[in-house]
């Protein structure tokens, strides 16, 4: 797979494909991580004398809002990079392409919201074409949607010459070194809400790992495999059936937390219960300090780690002590520690920790998805 280092790109367009998919509040940019992952594609590029052209997509509009236009990411980018950052009200279009042919090499532009057009996640071609036409060049730099069949990921590499950027580069050579052959004791740490998107990891995984920690709320899903009583925990019903097939096959590999901190909602009175004598009327919120110590355990004597979900739910401070304690534990570990995942990422930025782990992937599902082994649509792309 050839990257922007192999490519000639004095005074061309350069398409960008970049994930600036960031957390707004109040209309400004909540965090920035994801913007400052881009940087070093982009300055290579404008060192390089290129007409640097950003895309991206910013939530999950139905049609064009103006809560989601790229107004903010563009100011907090301009600042970034030290350079005014044009920003175009549309991503195709005569107007955006006489724009574009008006730039100078060293100039930045960033188009409009992808999403705002259904061409994009349906992997229109006509889409895919208009998009094409901007740009001499396409770099993919964004390994958090490479796991998906889009216009911007999968389509314009049909009409473009493709190469990786920094970014991406970064996350297959990192997570490929450490995950080709890991050493062991090789452990997981899977959390989150969901069981549902996560079982194909999970399935790849019990191959692999030496042990697989459960926790989020997807630990009641199995919990209530097992036949306990969870309460009103947080529960997928169609996947009870799934879960109990993963005990199966995990033996002893796979564990459940065995305690967890319970209250009647969110914002109720908390405390801390035996998974087998939830209550009825309350819900699992966090793992318990047991389970956190027996986890930690575990966890310190691992050489390799990946970790994507948090173990509670971390946004309250009450219920975030869970993920909070892993968190710092792998912080002091000698492992080689990947994560992966938005929420997982959030937390361990909300600890200042981001720096003291192997290697933190912008990925959610993607990560998951290269963990597990498969086969990535915009890696596959460029590789075509």
């Amino acid at each position: 797979m050839k990257t922007i280092k192999n490519i000639n790109v004095k005074n061309k367009r350069v398409l960008v494909r970049v994930d600036y998919d960031v957390p707004l509040r109040k209309g400004k940019v909540a965090d920035n991580t994801r913007i400052r992952t881009s940087l070093p594609t982009i300055r290579y590029l404008r060192q390089k004398k290129a007409k640097v052209i950003l895309i991206s997509h910013l939530h999950r509009p139905k049609g064009v809002d103006p809560k989601l236009r790229f107004d903010s990411v563009a100011k907090e980018l301009s600042k970034l990079l030290g350079k005014k950052v044009l920003k175009l009200d549309d991503c195709i279009g005569a107007k955006v392409e006489k724009k574009v042919s008006e730039m100078k090499s060293g100039d930045v532009v960033l188009l409009e919201n992808l999403r705002f057009y259904p061409g994009e996640q349906k992997n229109k071609r006509k889409f895919a074409k208009q998009l094409a036409k901007l740009g001499d060049v396409y770099v993919n730099d964004s390994f958090a949607v490479s796991h998906r069949a889009h216009a911007s990921i999968q389509g314009i590499p049909r009409y473009l010459p493709s190469v990786a950027g920094f970014q991406l580069q970064k996350e297959i050579e990192t997570m490929g070194k450490i995950l080709r052959n890991p050493k062991r004791p090789y452990v997981a740490v899977i959390g989150g809400a969901k069981v549902s998107s996560k079982i194909e990891v999970i399935e790849s995984l019990l191959k692999k790992v030496d042990a697989l920690l459960i926790g989020g709320a997807m630990m009641f899903t199995f919990l209530k495999a097992t036949g306990k009583n969870v309460g009103k925990s947080k529960i997928e019903k169609d996947k009870v059936r799934i879960a109990r097939k993963l005990l199966k096959k995990g033996h002893r590999k796979l564990m459940l937390p065995t305690d967890c901190v319970v209250a009647s909602s969110p914002s109720g009175k908390a405390s801390v219960v035996d998974v087998r004598r939830i209550p009825k009327g309350k819900m699992g919120l966090d793992i318990g300090p047991e389970t956190t110590a027996v986890y930690k355990s575990i966890l310190s004597q691992a050489k390799t780690v990946v970790w994507n979900g948090p173990v509670g739910m971390f946004e309250v401070r009450r219920f975030a002590k869970g993920t909070n304690e892993i968190a710092k534990s792998l912080a002091k570990s000698k492992a080689k520690v990947v994560i992966g995942g938005g929420d997982t990422v959030d937390a361990i930025n909300k600890l200042k920790l981001g720096k003291k782990y192997t290697h933190v992937s912008t990925g959610g599902g993607a990560s998951l998805d290269f963990i597990a082994g498969k086969k990535l649509p915009g890696i596959k792309a460029l590789k075509r």
